[in-house]
C-alpha cells in the first residue's frame, strides 16, 4: 500500500476503539442509532458500497465489496463538476459485533487521511452507523475549505446514516 498518500495505514480501526489520531490533523466522529437495523443486513450493505451508492455517491470501486487492497473512488458532485476522492481499502472486519472498514487517501485526493465506516451492535442490542477520519487539506483549494470542510463531512456522513436507515 505504498501509493497511499500517509504513513501507517490502518490506524482508524483503533479509532472505532478509542484510539488517537495524527496530532493536528482534523477529526470526524459520528455515531448515528439505526432503529430497527439487522448487523449483518447493514454491514453487507456497507462492505457492498450500496450506503455510499443510495445516499447519492457515485462509486467506482475495481471489486464489488470493500476488501484490503481495494481501490475506489467516489465522486462527489454532479457530472464534470464531480470532484473525485481516490482511496484504497486498507482494513475490513466482518466481526459478531462490528462490520466495517477503512480507506486511505491516494494520490489525487483533496485531503490525506483515513476514513472508517462501521455498523456495532451496542450492549443492550440496538445497532449504531459509526464514523471516524481524521484529515489534512492536501491541495491549496482544500485548505481554502477549511471552514467549510467540517460542515461538509458531517452532512456526508448524516446523508449515509440516512442511506442505511432506508435500506
Amino acid at each position: 500500500m505504498s501509493d497511499l498518500t500517509y504513513e501507517g495505514a490502518g490506524w482508524t480501526r483503533g479509532l472505532l476503539d478509542g484510539g488517537t489520531p495524527p496530532a493536528g490533523w482534523r477529526r470526524l466522529h459520528a455515531s448515528l442509532r439505526l432503529p430497527g437495523a439487522d448487523l449483518r443486513r447493514a454491514g453487507e450493505a456497507l462492505l457492498t458500497w450500496q450506503v455510499h451508492r443510495a445516499a447519492g455517491v457515485r462509486v467506482l470501486a475495481d471489486r464489488p465489496r470493500a476488501e484490503v487492497g481495494g481501490a475506489v473512488t467516489t465522486l462527489l458532485g454532479v457530472g464534470p463538476l464531480a470532484l473525485p476522492a481516490p482511496c484504497r481499502v486498507v482494513w475490513v472486519e466482518e466481526g459478531a459485533d462490528l462490520v466495517g472498514f477503512g480507506y486511505g487517501t491516494l494520490p489525487g485526493h483533496p485531503f490525506v487521511g483515513e476514513e472508517a465506516f462501521a455498523v456495532r451492535r451496542q450492549q443492550d442490542g440496538s445497532v449504531r452507523f459509526e464514523v471516524r477520519a481524521s484529515s489534512r487539506p492536501a491541495r491549496w483549494w482544500s485548505r481554502l475549505a477549511g471552514p467549510v470542510a467540517p460542515p461538509a463531512q458531517r452532512a456526508y456522513v448524516h446523508g449515509l446514516a440516512r442511506a442505511l436507515r432506508r435500506l
